[in-house]
């Protein structure tokens, strides 16, 4: 079984129907847009999910052991991509596998108290960020900032969409590369 990644001109006609608007919008970072994209009704369909994860897996560094992401919208992609990374290298090459971490936006107020979700990693792994949009960068960089609290290596963020609006710029500042399959020019 091969990844297939060739799916940018079906996945980016799929985003452009149902999950780009254009009007007058209020973002969650309080500013206001004439665009507005909400990947879920694209990553929440099978294909759609399938598209984006086949292209993820593409710039996942390959040392990393881990994807994580912020609930909600990062939930069907860390799932998605361990599951196809499963699919594609369990019988030939298990060091590509990866496993799945949720992040909460708050530590939980009951039992371990814990913010990250699923099989932890040995501290000092590495592990990538899935995002679906990205604005100004600040849900990422508060997901890597979590995960790297806890004592792990975070270098790269993979995004859908980059809306171009600072968020590259503030990774970068953070230490951190910015890979989007598409940026808002895209669907211009």
């Amino acid at each position: 079984m091969r990844i297939r990644d060739d799916y940018r001109d079906e996945l980016l006609e799929l985003l452009k129907k149902d999950a780009y608007r254009n009007g007058e919008f209020k973002l969650s970072s309080g500013k206001t847009s004439e665009h507005y994209v909400n990947c879920k009704p694209v990553i929440l369909n099978g294909k759609g999910l399938l598209m984006v994860c086949d292209m993820f897996l593409k710039h996942i560094e390959h040392d990393s052991k881990a994807v994580a992401g912020l609930t909600l919208g990062a939930d069907p992609l860390v799932s998605g991509v361990t599951m196809r990374s499963y699919q594609f290298w369990h019988n030939v090459q298990s060091c590509y596998i990866v496993d799945g971490l949720i992040i909460r936006k708050e530590p939980k107020g009951h039992g371990t108290a814990s913010q990250i979700e699923g099989p932890l990693p040995p501290k000092g792994t590495k592990i990538t960020v899935l995002e679906d949009v990205v604005t100004t960068g600040g849900s990422s960089i508060k997901a890597v900032n979590v995960l790297r609290d806890a004592g792990y290596i975070v270098e790269r963020v993979i995004s859908i969409i980059d809306r171009q609006e600072g968020g590259e710029d503030a990774m970068k500042k953070a230490g951190l590369q910015l890979k989007s399959l598409f940026t808002l020019e895209d669907f211009r």
